[in-house]
């Protein structure tokens, strides 16, 4: 018997509590930072960093596996479905798919798990795709296996239960989720439960395909449900910066069914995410307030950097915004780029680090980000 499914004690998994006792208190605490850092924001700027960080979790999580979308039509497509202003930007069926699920997950994370979510969100991360069963758990004969190497040396990381088994499998997850919900039977602390839900999903691994990104929700979702409203989370994003752990740990964590390093792995990861997600409403805090700081005192050159600027996000351009970058956004000349650089400094705009050739800017965020 090689995996966790095959184990006597399937799906009893355990883990040592103590040892997440303190990532459970951390976690309840950075929730109320960030519910405090939220409330700073204006009303209509929410709906905006709303879109933001829901548009960020869509790419991330599509592009741990390998697909790239495109951020304004996924946005469009976000803003579209919560009924605001948007414009006819051409969206791809995979970019409406998993804003269609992203939105799905923010406004229903309350209610009970069902087949029937599943398969709606398994057609919206599926949608344009050919090939494959699509809305239904799989059926096929062969061993569903993920592998590595090549076709004369393959390297099996995991097999999944035989699809003859995915229906009894899946009665009793979606039965086990339920179960272990706030106010539940069988209630489980944020941490612990999202992290069991993510691995238990993925075990079973009922789709043909877009299981990764369905278990990277559904972890999202009971997240939400122990908080009480959405989490708007950046688990992908954190999940992406650090992939290779991310599989390494899954693969180590199939074997049996003590979870606790798993639990712990995952539980890291969610108040990684945490900072993530409180550092980019602060980044947007520093925003709002940096535009109305300089109001009406930018030329068209120092608008244009700043905007490109914010685009980039919390990590910036790589090593820093030089004279360089900033001729190549502007086409200005050196001289005229240097006063623009200087007076954006002196305007509380940028901080300048270094000296000479070593120069470099970046958004002076510090002063901005404590709500007043």
């Amino acid at each position: 018997m090689r995996w966790n499914w095959q184990q006597a004690d399937w799906p009893d998994f355990t883990y040592d509590t103590a040892a997440m006792e303190p990532l459970e208190r951390r976690f309840l605490l950075r929730a109320g930072e960030f519910i405090g850092a939220f409330r700073h924001v204006s009303l209509d700027d929410r709906e905006m960093l709303k879109i933001e960080l829901i548009s960020d979790e869509a790419l991330k999580t599509s592009e741990i596996e390998g697909e790239i979308l495109d951020r304004d039509s996924l946005q469009s497509s976000l803003r579209g479905q919560f009924g605001m202003d948007t414009d006819t930007k051409r969206v791809s069926p995979a970019e409406r798919g998993i804003a269609e699920m992203m939105v799905d997950l923010y406004q229903s994370f309350a209610a009970p798990l069902t087949h029937q979510t599943l398969s709606a969100w398994h057609k919206m991360v599926m949608a344009g795709q050919r090939g494959i069963q699509i809305g239904t758990y799989r059926e096929h004969a062969d061993p569903m296996q993920v592998v590595s190497g090549t076709l004369g040396n393959p390297k099996i990381h995991f097999e999944a239960p035989p699809s003859e088994q995915v229906p009894h499998e899946m009665n009793a997850f979606i039965g086990w989720f339920n179960d272990t919900a706030p106010g539940a039977m069988r209630t489980l602390p944020a941490l612990t439960r999202a992290g069991i839900v993510h691995l238990y999903f993925e075990s079973i691994h009922p789709f043909e395909d877009g299981n990764g990104r369905i278990g990277r929700a559904l972890a999202e979702k009971s997240l939400a449900q122990n908080l009480g409203q959405p989490s708007l989370i950046a688990l992908a994003y954190t999940i992406e910066r650090g992939r290779r752990a991310y599989y390494e740990m899954l693969e180590r964590s199939n074997k049996d069914n003590e979870v606790t390093d798993w639990l712990i792995y995952f539980g890291e990861t969610i108040l990684e995410a945490q900072r993530n997600t409180l550092r980019r409403v602060e980044f947007y805090i520093a925003k709002a307030r940096i535009y109305d700081q300089l109001r009406g005192q930018l030329n068209p050159r120092q608008d244009k950097v700043i905007a490109r600027l914010f685009r980039e996000g919390i990590d910036g351009f790589k090593g820093g915004l030089s004279a360089e970058n900033y001729i190549s956004i502007t086409k200005a000349s050196r001289a005229t780029t240097t006063r623009d650089l200087q007076d954006l400094v002196a305007k509380g705009a940028l901080d300048r680090t270094g000296e000479l050739r070593h120069t470099r800017y970046h958004l002076k965020i510090s002063e901005n980000t404590n709500p007043g």
